[in-house]
């Protein structure tokens, strides 16, 4: 008996603000600067990058090409697309966390 099986995708599992403001922030601490570009990429993908296209008002390639995997977004490209999920980021001192 073969055993089927499907890719699993995060942006498939990304139905809530929470849940995603969760997923961001476990990339974001963890630091890695390939698995927050992921992070990001699999948020637009739930969002809808058609939707995120009109929000942030950066093409639907532009925003395809910053989140991928050879991709290396511009820091207002960043700002913009956190923005657009409602979101924004803030700096916090790692000795006192």
């Amino acid at each position: 008996m073969t055993i089927k099986t499907t890719k699993w995708d995060a942006a498939e599992f990304l139905n809530s603000k929470e849940e995603i403001l969760a997923y961001l922030e476990a990339a974001f601490e963890d630091g890695d600067p390939s698995g927050i570009k992921l992070a990001l990429n699999n948020v637009a993908r739930a969002r809808g990058i058609s939707d995120l296209a009109r929000e942030t008002k950066i093409s639907r390639e532009g925003i395809y090409k910053a989140l991928s995997e050879d991709g290396d977004p511009k820091l207002s490209t960043l700002l913009s697309i956190v923005k657009a999920f409602g979101l924004n980021l803030s700096v916090r001192d790692l000795e006192h966390a």
